[in-house]
């Protein structure tokens, strides 16, 4: 089947990030995608918090989540909406994504389980916790693309959440993201390359890419790769819509040819010797 995936440059004004977003559902479904896939933070991308706290609203009232969810039902077409800032009922935010079926239908949801506290070698200074509350469950969703397992960005460090969710039986691994330039360059080829191949599923990394209206930068190069490794979409660094098809035949191939989910075994304990 042909999935769409968009990268973009989201800013400060969750009413413009709507429009890009609900054009992308527009042009994928006229293009014959059955499905769109969108990067983390699809709605708003800020770092001033107490400017962005007035763009925070509990998921009922989330004017990108209600135009998105009326574009999938208008075009007939299931979305993955990578994540949006949506305010808890204890007053926390939460970093959740969306599966939103044809109808407009959410079918699934998932608040990012692990949260981007770094200090880089650049001088970036990340403290997602200080705002946001991690989330307490993995989630594996049926779609026309497959099982979809859900993460979220800083996810794809922690093998353990993917062996949990190919295990839950996920044949397609969703992880869009907002990653930095100089964390990009240097792992997000490889982290998800790895991730394919040792689930045997197939990857879709829907990214941020730019320089936003906040002062800060990501990396781009959505990412689709088949479950044998290879890497068969790339966007590089420009914003746009870009196109693949998933193949049945290549996780059924990649699996019989290297079986690693029959072969697992539970870890045992560790001995340490000292």
């Amino acid at each position: 089947m042909k999935i769409a995936v968009v990268q973009m440059t989201a800013g400060i004004d969750p009413a413009v990030n709507a429009q890009t977003l609900t054009t992308a559902v527009a042009d994928a479904a006229a293009a014959g995608a059955t499905m769109l896939f969108t990067p983390e933070m699809s709605g708003l991308i800020d770092r001033d918090r107490v400017r962005a706290a007035a763009s925070i609203v509990a998921e009922a009232d989330d004017p990108v989540l209600a135009a998105v969810r009326e574009a999938a039902k208008a075009h007939g077409l299931w979305v993955h909406l990578g994540s949006l800032a949506v305010r808890r009922d204890d007053g926390r935010f939460a970093n959740r994504g969306f599966v939103i079926d044809a109808e407009g239908v959410i079918r699934a949801r998932y608040d990012k389980l692990h949260l981007f506290d770094v200090d880089l070698p650049t001088g970036e200074v990340w403290r997602e916790s200080a705002a946001y509350a991690p989330g307490d469950t993995a989630s594996v969703v049926a779609t026309p693309a497959g099982m979809i397992g859900l993460s979220i960005c800083y996810d794809l460090r922690f093998p353990d959440l993917y062996r949990a969710l190919s295990d839950a039986g996920a044949t397609v691994l969703a992880v869009p993201a907002a990653f930095t330039r100089s964390t990009g360059a240097a792992h997000w080829h490889t982290l998800l390359r790895a991730r394919a191949i040792e689930a045997g599923a197939w990857v879709i990394a829907a990214a941020q890419t730019g320089e936003h209206a906040d002062g800060r930068t990501t990396y781009g190069h959505s990412l689709v790769i088949d479950p044998w490794g290879e890497v068969v979409l790339d966007m590089g660094e420009a914003a746009g819509l870009g196109f693949a098809t998933l193949n049945p035949e290549a996780l059924t191939a990649a699996r019989s040819r290297v079986p690693v989910l029959t072969h697992r075994r539970p870890i045992p304990p560790v001995a340490v010797v000292r």
